[in-house]
């Protein structure tokens, strides 16, 4: 395992391994977006389990742009606290904490909601959970990047160490970024450079407020699955168009723009885009998709495709997939609980 151990250093921090837990939405928040102790716990445990980096959930910016009513929220000066209490349990276990700032956009699901996006275009009619939505105005896209920054400066009270801009999975950005989504004639629309215009303003008032000496990560969809969609060529040229602003690395993903697109799942298979996105941005990637085993992470690494590897559903069965992949190998990472080395 000659990278999957390797410490890692981006900036100011250095990740004791490779493995990153992304962001995955729990629905398990109060109605008011507040953290419950049942959050503590879920991410204190995967920092225990050796984890490298912890993003949390997506944390919506706005009241409107959560996903669901039990979404966390960082709109509010009162959900710092119990965010602060996250960041705290994730750190003493030796791992990265960040937080990945979300808006839902027409993918809102909280009812009484003013739901928003690019283009009034429904994300699937034949779904009464989800509503037409009403077509941003030049306020409400001013009020969508306000609220980015001033959940980045909330994030930085809270402690966090990273910050994920959430531009995947047809939310809000992505729905700004793909032609299937954005229908404007404006300057947000049109071609790439237009349709990534929303998404700059974002990066340059997020760096505006996050601390320079601290990494600032995009997450995109590199594939949209529809006709006429993205590919990873346009979305490593949206990158190239953002960069320049303090973008540090991208979590490459992809999908969730349209629905009832055939997506091609298999193991590791998002990992090409990744390294289309690497290649082409120059920047470094973190990559994944199905990724279920030791060797998947380890042939991620060795070949270039990424500098980090992402494991989701993997780390919700076994949050200890990291040190149990140490022991595997016969290697006693310092980071193994002395409560359990009895287990060794």
């Amino acid at each position: 395992m000659d990278k999957l151990f390797t410490p890692y250093t981006i900036k100011n921090i250095t990740l004791r391994n490779r493995i990153v837990m992304p962001p995955m939405c729990m629905y398990s928040a109060a109605g008011d977006g507040l953290s419950t102790p049942w959050h503590v716990f879920h991410y204190r445990t995967r920092a225990q389990g050796g984890c490298g980096m912890i993003i949390q959930e997506a944390t919506a910016v706005e009241s409107r742009g959560r996903i669901s009513a039990n979404d966390l929220g960082l709109w509010d000066d009162a959900q710092i606290p119990g965010l602060a209490e996250i960041v705290s349990a994730v750190r003493e276990e030796g791992a990265i904490a960040g937080i990945q700032l979300a808006h839902a956009g027409r993918k809102c699901n909280a009812s009484g909601e003013d739901v928003i996006a690019p283009s009034p275009i429904n994300f699937d009619p034949g779904d009464p959970a989800y509503r037409t939505p009403r077509e941003m105005e030049d306020q409400d896209i001013e009020d969508v990047v306000d609220s980015f920054k001033k959940a980045a400066e909330r994030a930085i009270e809270a402690g966090y160490q990273i910050l994920e801009i959430h531009g995947a999975h047809g939310y809000l950005i992505s729905e700004f970024l793909s032609p299937l989504t954005n229908l404007r004639n404006d300057e947000y629309g049109g071609d790439i450079k237009g349709r990534t215009a929303f998404l700059l303003r974002i990066v340059k008032a997020v760096r505006s407020v996050w601390k320079p000496r601290y990494p600032l990560m995009l997450r995109i969809s590199a594939l949209d699955y529809g006709e006429g969609g993205n590919q990873p060529e346009d979305l490593a040229e949206a990158v190239n168009l953002v960069k320049h602003e303090g973008v540090d690395i991208v979590h490459v993903s992809t999908g969730g723009v349209v629905p009832h697109v055939k997506i091609p799942l298999g193991p590791s298979y998002q990992i090409p885009a990744a390294k289309t996105v690497k290649e082409l941005a120059g920047l470094p990637v973190v990559g994944g998709g199905l990724v279920t085993d030791v060797s998947q992470v380890e042939e991620a690494l060795s070949s270039g495709s990424c500098d980090l590897v992402f494991l989701g559903r993997e780390l919700l069965r076994n949050p200890y997939f990291p040190l149990l992949a140490a022991r595997k190998e016969h290697i006693h990472p310092d980071y193994w609980p002395q409560q359990y080395e009895r287990a060794w």
